[in-house]
């Protein structure tokens, strides 16, 4: 039985001096600890040790001397050392050259027996980067340049290291990593396969940063379900700009796009966001192509264009198959209703009419090199302000960028919808009967189903009633004469509306249409043969000037008087700032005129006149 056995007989005193020097010769005890009865254990209980079982190794620990400390055991990289194999523990000294074991050591072959089970082993795994190394090395097909990444969570790689994948719990963090181990794949990734993953957009942030080579690229069965999150794996359009092939099938953003039939809207949006595309789940996109050009054989010079003018000038107004007068009292009826009472419109629409307008809030290149938009001419043009438009749901596609959801909302369908819209539109005034030249229409008869309708087309300007300010409008009139009987006909319309289609634009005058040739604008304009005449200077004095500005120079002396009349003459300016000019240049009249020269452009409205 071992000397440890919690049943053996309590030795006599001869017999524990003789047990004490053993194991102070083994180096287990202090050479000056003494050795105890187990009644002498301190604390716990006294004398009663479960019978039948091994002392352990911790209860070694303490029956040793309170000045001795037994240091932690740590196994060898070999964790079954044979009988042969002495156990390898930190604090344990090598055999000294009498054979003598150095305390605190214990030998793997003394009489107290302890099982290598007994002592905790810690394996030691590899880092998840070298994990994951070793998963994307061992799915990579450098032949084929094809990386299959399909189903991570299933593969025996990733059970065995204990990974966590991208869409089964793992990260974006996750993916990048291993995006980033699959960009130092040699040769280059061309085909990557992510598909039966769960992965959204927000997991495939990081694909086009670390691999924007890639050529295929498989998706399917993931859960992609918004447009967004295309944009969240290419947010801009220069990216991944060598993709040929892509594979949605199966994630939500598609089949409930064909499930709602709405199949090529999905297709034309990720062909938009993806140019390079060629191949869309499997289905070749159409591709638009020109024949190239090739190089001339011939050595005979090509005459440059010397036309001064478009083969064809402008026209007036052009109106035919209709009588004009029908034309011209529908227009008149149409803009007085609308920009006084819209509900009287009612009738003029036909019950299945389509309204939809759209505001273009670029100013046109012919008007901004005129100044229209701040021409001192035109005070109001400043006041004009697009929000108001904006918000009343304007169609302009190129604003909406292919929304369907927009696209179908901003065009409004019937009778009552139409009119609804109509009312939440800026009120406005046409001067249908000024200036002819300041409105141009253009009007036919076009097939309308079985019958003929006509198509009217016109192109004027328009006044905001809140601002004062002027716009410019066209306006697509699709008309249909209103039958016996008819609302439409019964209220007065000869003709009603079955199609009405707006545009608002900066305005940019009536000389667009203005009849005559049409001059080609690379062309400079030649110098007229004739000098002008200068133009007669308007005579100006204090009573051109507003009344509260002329009390305000009655106080100057008459020289400084007729130093800031002449100021404004010049410049324009009011009488304040007149004065204000001529002090900070101590009424010098030369360097005022040099300083307003200088600072104009940055002055406001309210310095003029």
């Amino acid at each position: 039985m071992s000397v440890f056995s919690a049943s053996a007989p309590t030795p006599t005193s001869g017999s524990k001096g003789i047990a004490a020097n053993a194991l102070r010769s083994a180096g287990l005890i202090d050479r000056d600890a003494q050795m105890r009865d187990a009644a002498d254990n301190p604390g716990g209980r006294k004398g009663k040790i479960r019978s039948g079982k091994t002392t352990r190794l911790m209860d070694i620990s303490k029956d040793r001397s309170m000045g001795s400390r037994m240091h932690p055991i740590r196994l060898s990289a070999s964790a079954h050392a044979g009988p042969s194999d002495p156990l390898s523990i930190r604090g344990a000294s090598r055999p000294t050259m009498s054979g003598r074991i150095r305390r605190n050591a214990i030998s793997g072959t003394g009489s107290t027996s302890i099982s290598s089970s007994s002592i905790p082993v810690r394996v030691t795994k590899p880092k998840a980067v070298d994990a994951w190394r070793e998963f994307v090395q061992k799915r990579w097909n450098p032949e084929a340049k094809y990386l299959n990444l399909d189903s991570m969570i299933e593969d025996e790689t990733v059970k065995k290291y204990n990974l966590t994948p991208p869409g089964a719990g793992g990260s974006a963090r996750d993916a990048a990593v291993i995006f980033k181990l699959a960009s130092q794949l040699k040769p280059e990734v061309q085909t990557l396969s992510l598909a039966n993953n769960n992965l959204t957009g927000a997991l495939l942030m990081q694909l086009s940063r670390y691999l924007p080579k890639i050529v295929n690229l498989s998706l399917h069965n993931n859960k992609i379900r918004e447009k967004k999150e295309i944009s969240m794996i290419v947010p801009r359009k220069d990216k991944m700009i060598h993709l040929r092939e892509l594979i949605l099938t199966g994630n939500p953003i598609r089949e409930l796009a064909y499930k709602a039939g709405h199949g090529a809207d999905y297709r034309g949006d990720i062909v938009r966001r993806f140019s390079s595309l060629e191949v869309l789940d499997q289905e070749a996109i159409q591709q638009i192509s020109f024949d190239a050009p090739q190089p001339s054989t011939a050595n005979v010079p090509v005459e440059k264009p010397n036309a001064t003018t478009f083969p064809f000038p402008m026209n007036p107004s052009f109106v035919t198959g209709v009588d004009g007068g029908l034309v011209s009292n529908f227009l008149i009826r149409f803009f007085n209703a609308f920009d006084s009472q819209r509900d009287a419109l009612i009738n003029a629409y036909h019950p299945s009419a389509t309204f939809s307008f759209s505001a273009n809030t670029s100013i046109p290149t012919r008007a901004r090199i005129v100044g229209f938009h701040s021409s001192r001419d035109m005070p109001n043009q400043r006041k004009l302000d697009w929000r108001t438009w904006l918000d009343s749901g304007s169609r302009n596609l190129n604003r909406i960028g292919g929304d369907p959801k927009k696209t179908l909302e901003n065009l409004h369908v019937g009778l009552e919808n139409v009119m609804k819209a109509l009312k939440t539109m800026p009120q406005t005034r046409h001067d249908i009967t000024g200036p002819a030249e300041r409105f141009c229409l253009d009007s036919f008869p076009v097939p309308h189903g079985q019958s003929m309708g006509l198509l009217l087309t016109v192109h004027g300007q328009l006044t905001e009633v809140v601002s004062g300010g002027v716009r410019s409008f066209d306006r697509t009139f699709m008309l249909f004469p209103a039958a016996e009987g008819s609302s439409a006909k019964l209220n007065g319309w000869d003709i009603m509306i079955l199609s009405d289609q707006w545009i608002i634009r900066s305005y940019s005058s009536h000389d667009a249409w203005k009849p005559g040739p049409l001059s080609v604008q690379a062309v400079a304009t030649q110098a007229p043969a004739q000098p002008l005449a200068p133009p007669t200077p308007r005579p100006f004095s204090v009573v051109s000037l507003p009344p509260d500005q002329q009390a305000g120079l009655a106080s100057l002396p008459e020289p400084q008087r007729q130093l800031v009349v002449e100021v404004c003459r010049q410049t324009g300016l009011n009488g304040k700032f007149a004065v204000d000019c001529l002090t900070g240049n101590g009424w010098d009249l030369g360097r005022a005129i040099a300083n307003f020269n200088e600072v104009k452009g940055s002055l406001s409205r309210d310095a003029f006149l």
